[in-house]
């Protein structure tokens, strides 16, 4: 372990790592709980307990990290309503409105006339961020960077086009 000028000692015994450790080992527990918890309201459910009386147990089995009275309410609703599931629905997330196959073709364009422009300068010209720019470098049009140029991973269109052009 080394003494860095800051006191932190960089290795696995970084208070800053422990943090860190702590904290995402705390969010996967609570995740787990949430989990279990809903399990244990349908558990409640199906053997004839009220939402109050679920709450009321949960509260006893988890205390302080027990559900608030909605949540549990909730799914005692859904689960009252035929739900059979104790999964979180999936959420959608907002739609990319960057990553779509006019600004693929627009990207595609733009490498194609001048392969030197970096990805900074390829959102600019696209009005996208550069993570956008860069997932669709990488992940649509499969090219990477190398040296100073964008070039193909495999044959493809680029490379087509380059060898049919004079």
């Amino acid at each position: 372990m080394t003494q860095v000028a800051s006191g932190c000692v960089c290795s696995v015994g970084c208070s800053r790592t422990r943090k860190l450790t702590r904290a995402f080992i705390s969010a996967i527990f609570t995740m787990c709980e949430s989990a279990e918890q809903r399990i244990c309201i349908k558990f409640c459910f199906k053997i004839g307990k009220t939402a109050t009386e679920t709450y009321q147990l949960l509260q006893l089995a988890y205390g302080e990290d027990a559900m608030g009275r909605t949540q549990v309410f909730d799914w005692f609703r859904r689960f009252k309503e035929g739900r059979t599931s104790a999964e979180s629905d999936r959420r959608s997330g907002r739609p990319s409105t960057s990553r779509n196959e006019a600004m693929i073709a627009k990207v595609r364009t733009i490498v194609l006339n001048n392969r030197r422009l970096t990805a900074r300068e390829i959102a600019d010209d696209c009005g996208i961020s550069v993570g956008s720019c860069d997932a669709i470098l990488t992940d649509h049009l499969h090219i990477k960077r190398v040296y100073a140029k964008f070039v193909p991973r495999l044959l493809t269109v680029f490379v087509l086009h380059h060898q049919i052009s004079p």
